[in-house]
């Protein structure tokens, strides 16, 4: 890993590093070591001062000619470049893979939280058919038997979405592992890398076996994102099947609605009939309590007026007693 800065020590145990594995400490070679990061400009810098204090014998009978010195060096140089172009490229390819990978495993969770809104959704209805159930229930006494198959199944729907919810869940679950192992492989990578800043030889081989097990941990990966979308495809499938069963639930609560309202309609009008004649009784007692009334004062007049003829006749034959007769007015 890339280190922030360089200084004449870390060049100084480059160089020593270099220098026992029988390296020429070139200004290449020591950037390499440390990690190809800091200017060659400071490295050559720092590489003269400790060439200057370097006390031991620059000519040794033992030590390379200059010439096959250069060449080792060039080697060596093309060797790590070449090494290197490799390493970037694998690594740019490997990236490329997880950005992919991360995409896909972010869209899916946009996916799966899109279908845990949707089942919010429908339980939030199923609540409100629920308690529109209970108050139908409670209205129409002749509708029980079939209310209560409705009821059974909206408990049905109930006991699906709460299976849909499980399965959710368990996805979830899924995804979590998913991501633990993906961060799990990250960190191994990372940890792997910087293990390999000191192991230049075996580096190719080491990156061709990670890339083959990654290639094949994607593998797994894409299979069970490909599950995945089947499970999800099937749960769509389940929950368009439960929005028509709600719409039919829907719709005959409507026409339980409307068999109310007809017997509400009935019952106002047998209620108004009612009425009417409560009324039409009421005028007919009123009535009755009236012709009574003058049927007492005829009788009551017919009595005075018999009595009054009584008086007057009475009174008649009084004065038809008291007359005198015609000849007793001729004399």
């Amino acid at each position: 890993m890339a280190r922030g800065g360089i200084n004449k020590v870390l060049v100084q145990k480059a160089r020593a590093a270099l220098l026992a594995r029988g390296v020429n400490p070139s200004i290449d070679a020591v950037r390499v070591e440390l990690g190809n990061t800091g200017s060659k400009t400071t490295i050559s810098r720092y590489l003269q001062e400790l060439e200057a204090t370097d006390a031991r014998p620059q000519s040794d009978p033992n030590r390379l000619s200059d010439e096959l010195i250069g060449i080792v060096d060039q080697l060596l140089k093309r060797l790590l470049e070449e090494g290197n172009a490799a390493l970037a490229q694998e690594r740019s390819s490997h990236e490329q893979s997880q950005a992919a990978l991360n995409r896909q495993i972010e869209g899916l969770e946009e996916e799966l939280k899109q279908a845990q809104r949707e089942i919010t959704s429908r339980d939030t209805a199923l609540a409100s058919q629920a308690e529109e159930l209970s108050t139908t229930q409670s209205s129409l006494q002749s509708e029980l038997t079939r209310n209560a198959r409705i009821s059974q199944s909206c408990t049905d729907l109930e006991l699906r979405v709460k299976e849909k919810d499980e399965q959710v869940r368990s996805l979830e679950e899924k995804h979590a592992h998913a991501r633990d192992a993906l961060e799990h492989y990250r960190n191994a990578i990372k940890e792997q890398r910087e293990q390999d800043q000191h192991r230049h030889e075996t580096q190719l081989q080491q990156l061709q076996h990670e890339l083959l097990q990654l290639q094949q941990t994607l593998m797994v990966r894409q299979d069970e994102l490909t599950r995945l979308n089947r499970d999800n495809e099937r749960l769509l499938g389940e929950a368009r099947q439960q929005t028509r069963l709600a719409h039919q639930n829907h719709d005959t609560l409507k026409r339980l609605e409307g068999d109310l309202g007809l017997a509400n309609m009935t019952a106002a009008r047998a209620e108004g009939a009612k009425d009417m004649l409560q009324e039409q009784l009421v005028l007919a007692r009123n009535a009755t309590e009236i012709a009574n009334a003058e049927v007492t004062q005829l009788r009551a007049t017919s009595a005075e007026l018999s009595q009054q003829l009584t008086d007057a006749r009475k009174a008649l034959t009084l004065v038809q007693g008291t007359e005198p007769d015609d000849g007793d007015k001729q004399g």
